[in-house]
This record gives C-alpha cells, structure tokens and sequence, in this order.
C-alpha cells in the first residue's frame, strides 16, 4: 500500500477508528465529525476508502448490522499498517488538532469570508480593493506579530 498522503490520511484515521472497535459505515462518517471535527464526511468519500482498504487486506466485513449495514473491522494486516505508519498518523491527528482549534478561534468563519470576497472580486471598484489590500496587510502583520510573540 502507498505510504499515506491526503486521502492517505482519510485512510489512516479510518483505520485508527477501526482499531478501537468495528463500525458500519454511517457511524465511521458520525467518529470522523464528531472525533475529529471532518465537516460532515460524505458516503461517496468513505465508502469507497473502505473499499479500498478491504481490497488491500487492511479491513474486514465482520457481519451486518440493523438495516443490513456493513460492519467493518480491522485486520491484522491493518494493525501491522498502522503501526507501520504510527508516525504519520501521530502527525495527522497533530494537524487534525490544529484544525480544530483554528476553527474554534474563527478559521472558519475566514475561510467563508476569502470564499465570499473571491467572488465578489470582480464587482469591487479600485477603491474598494485597496481596502481590501490594506485590511489583509494590517491582518497578516498583526498574525505574524502574534506568532513571534511581539503582541
């Protein structure tokens, strides 16, 4: 199996999920948002990330649940993987917790607003940009000096 990148990730987390206890895959999704703060993971990114994790060996299908879902365990060629991979998915899980916090202090709330000022881009006259220009200079010295601890 590759060595994990972006949905690498995806991949590691499902199988540290996994690793605790199975699950079918709607309660996989609800563990991704919940645990790790992924907003609202959809069907058709996770089901075939476990797909593909059972074609590789790393998952089994254990059983079916109420309502004839699939209940997905870990195999032990998954736990080998994860172990394998323990670093990585220490560095995911770091990140997954930077994310967090960083919507918890309004990241969230940024990225809605650069999505909304990108679109509305070509409507802004010139005076108007320069505003925009001058707030984001302000916006970045104020973070740069925050983070070298001068305020």
């Amino acid at each position: 199996m590759e060595r994990p990148r972006i949905r690498g990730y995806m991949k590691l987390l499902i199988l540290h999920i996994l690793k605790e206890k199975p699950l079918h895959g709607y309660a996989i999704m609800q563990e991704l948002e919940n645990r790790y703060g992924i907003p609202e993971p959809s069907a058709g990114a996770i089901y075939p990330i476990l797909s593909e994790l059972k074609r590789a060996g790393l998952l089994e299908v254990v059983g079916e649940g109420r309502r004839e879902k699939k209940i997905y365990k870990v195999t032990e060629e998954g736990l080998k993987f994860l172990k394998e991979n323990e670093e990585e998915v220490e560095k995911v899980l770091k990140i997954i917790e930077a994310h967090k916090e960083f919507s918890r202090l309004g990241g969230r709330e940024l990225g809605k607003t650069l999505k909304e000022l990108l679109e509305k881009m070509p409507e802004l006259s010139e005076s108007e940009k320069e505003k925009v220009k001058e707030a984001i200079e302000e916006f970045t010295r104020r973070i740069r000096l925050i983070l070298i601890g001068g305020d």
